[in-house]
């Protein structure tokens, strides 16, 4: 199968799933890509896009990484990339693998996604989330598929240095419960971060954009916190209330 036709195939989740790959598109993703060391499969790149330095730079990278490079047309690029606004680069590379049960025994600071959909916003939590050394970050059904094109490039490359993860509500009660680790979730009516007594160890869950935590999460947090914020303004964006929250946690 040609590197053209997997790019194209890897739009659907099931697709990711089933072959363990990704599509990382963007200048910026791929030159993380290739310094993390992950296997790629190869590079599909557009004819136009050969002439611009910054992409010859970096497919002179992927040569002499071994990583084989494929020219294509502007239409059939159009035809794999995954945005609106392609840059004319996209990598086909193995997902790492990581699991709740690979995390280490101590010190662990997770984060949680519920049910949180926006690509655009995974994107920027998860490299909020790295930023700030949160250990992993699980995500719960619901959720958006943490390896989307989308999400891959709005995290602009901490897929690659930050371990993500899926896991059912359940497995991860579990395992909380077992490590003693307390669950945390964001609600607009919980106690004030400033007012907070940070433990060692720690797991904060934020939700859905507009419904907020699910009822099934609600139902197992031991505390739900939130940002004190002016009355004048309802809520914010969850990844910007997000990243708020694991730098006063941090």
């Amino acid at each position: 199968m040609s590197l053209l036709t997997v790019a194209r195939d890897l739009h659907r989740r099931k697709a990711r799933e089933r072959s363990g790959r990704f599509v990382a598109e963007g200048l910026r993703t791929i030159e993380e890509l290739l310094r993390s060391g992950l296997p790629v499969d190869g590079i599909l790149v557009a004819e136009s896009a050969r002439v611009v330095p910054r992409a010859a730079m970096l497919l002179d990278r992927a040569h002499n990484a071994g990583v084989p490079v494929v020219t294509v047309t502007e239409r059939a690029f159009e035809s794999a990339a995954g945005t609106d606004a392609p840059q004319g680069v996209l990598a086909v590379a193995k997902t790492p693998v990581f699991s709740i049960d690979m995390l280490p025994t101590h010190g662990l600071r997770l984060l949680v996604l519920d049910a949180v959909q926006d690509p655009g916003n995974v994107g920027t939590i998860l490299r909020t989330a790295a930023a700030f050394n949160v250990t992993a970050t699980i995500a719960l059904p619901g959720t958006v598929d943490l390896w989307n094109a989308k999400v891959v490039r709005s995290a602009m490359g901490s897929h690659f240095v930050h371990p993500t993860m899926f896991s059912t509500a359940d497995a991860l009660a579990s395992f909380l419960a077992e490590r003693g680790i307390p669950l945390w979730g964001a609600d607009a009516a919980g106690t004030p971060v400033p007012e907070l007594v940070v433990p060692v160890q720690w797991a904060l869950a934020v939700g859905n954009e507009g419904a907020g935590l699910s009822s099934a999460t609600h139902s197992v947090v031991a505390q739900t916190i939130a940002l004190p914020i002016s009355a004048a303004v309802e809520s914010l964006n969850v990844a910007v209330a997000t990243g708020i929250l694991l730098f006063a946690l941090r």
